[in-house]
């Protein structure tokens, strides 16, 4: 849906008239320096988070995107900010202005700071977004299953700041090499 939208120049962002419409025209006025990359193009299956690092997301399709992420059901970009406390109107804007228009977004942050969150919460309302705050774990989990049910959703995740590793973790993590070293072997 989006993909088709989007054509990245350079590192310009091109917007298709025709494909795209803007809801609110004057809702930006900028002067050009907003930045889109287009990391991943369309697929047969919606995207899907399958597991997350400090230093980003890797998706279904087996890609890693390090940062944090704008992820949609058919595309991600990297979303340029760098912590909760970047978080504000301006950085959510771009959620507003996409046609189809997005029923819910969901914020995944690597904090559990009252005060960042309040904030946040702020920042939404004042662009007039509907969104879930949660922590990263819960917003790819959240994302994943209302993707999944073909609802119109929006995923807005940062990478955690630690993640703790357990014993099931290890394991899955040695089958998997495992299982690629005597693929090689073959």
């Amino acid at each position: 849906m989006i993909t088709n939208r989007l054509r990245q120049v350079g590192t310009k962002l091109k917007i298709n008239p025709f494909s795209l419409s803007v809801r609110n025209k004057a809702a930006y006025e900028g002067d050009g320096k907003t930045t889109v990359r287009v990391i991943n193009q369309e697929q047969e299956l919606g995207l899907m988070i399958d597991s997350y690092a400090t230093y980003g997301f890797r998706l279904n399709n087996g890609i890693t995107v390090l940062g944090p992420i704008a992820i949609f059901p058919r595309t991600i970009l990297s979303w340029q900010v760098r912590t909760s406390q970047d978080i504000n109107e301006s950085s959510l804007r771009f959620f507003k202005l996409l046609e189809p228009k997005i029923d819910l977004l969901v914020m995944g942050l690597e904090t559990n700071d009252r005060n960042v969150i309040n904030s946040v919460f702020r920042a939404s309302r004042e662009v007039k977004i509907n969104m879930e705050i949660l922590s990263t774990e819960h917003a790819c989990a959240t994302f994943n299953f209302l993707n999944a049910e073909g609802r119109s959703v929006a995923g807005a995740i940062l990478p955690p700041l630690h993640v703790e590793v357990n014993e099931d973790d290890m394991l899955q993590s040695k089958l998997h090499y495992q299982n690629l070293y005597e693929k090689d072997l073959h």
